[in-house]
């Protein structure tokens, strides 16, 4: 079911490998509507704070609370409201576009009714509908992943690093699709590129927390 706008609070929450912090002390509530950078340089963290927020990863101290309105959303059931796109997830080398498309939307509701052969013309793919993954640039991979992300139905959309291998025809269109998600989305984007978020932005240094 899905239960709509999602906020996120974290209270001093940290995360640690061994002895090293990777980030701690941090603080507030990501609110719906929202979309908030998290910035900073390679290997400072982002990746690893998304991870934490998205459940992958526990935390090393401090807490997280999801809540749609004023229900508490268990953590386990958190990741049936997200989507991920990151150059770290794997695609299924062999399946067709098409057939990876109807796997994941096998698993999961699309955005807006959308038709899947209509999210294939969408991402500008269509001549490789029954073209295997394994045989996909490294570029087109990455548009595979990020669409999925922006048409699945979720109330909070984590992006790491999207324009990877993105060429500058694919980034405007991951710069229009990313313009289209719905008002109420929470949406948290990792990024040392200004360019990868809007202006109204919400910044988080991960330096500011080491």
């Amino acid at each position: 079911m899905y239960l709509g706008p999602i906020a996120i609070t974290i209270q001093d929450l940290g995360k640690k490998f061994n002895t090293e912090w990777i980030f701690r002390g941090m603080s507030g509530t990501f609110e719906p509507g929202n979309i908030y950078a998290i910035t900073g340089p390679n290997g400072g963290g982002k990746s690893t704070l998304l991870q934490v927020l998205w459940g992958q990863v526990p935390p090393s101290h401090g807490t997280l609370i999801y809540k749609a309105g004023t229900t508490v959303v268990p953590h386990d059931d958190v990741y049936k409201y997200l989507s991920i796109a990151t150059p770290y997830m794997d695609l299924i080398e062999e399946f067709t576009l098409e057939e990876q498309v109807k796997f994941h939307f096998n698993l999961k509701k699309a955005r807006d009714g959308l038709k899947q052969s209509e999210m294939i013309e969408r991402m500008y793919l269509g001549n490789a509908r029954s073209k295997y993954i394994s045989n996909f640039s490294s570029g087109m991979r990455q548009r595979v992943k990020l669409a999925l992300a922006f048409y699945t139905e979720s109330s909070i959309v984590f992006l790491d690093e999207p324009s990877t291998n993105l060429d500058s025809k694919a980034f405007e269109w991951y710069q229009s699709e990313l313009s289209r998600l719905p008002a109420q989305c929470l949406v948290f984007i990792a990024s040392n590129q200004s360019s990868e978020y809007p202006s109204n932005a919400q910044k988080i240094d991960i330096m500011s927390y080491k």
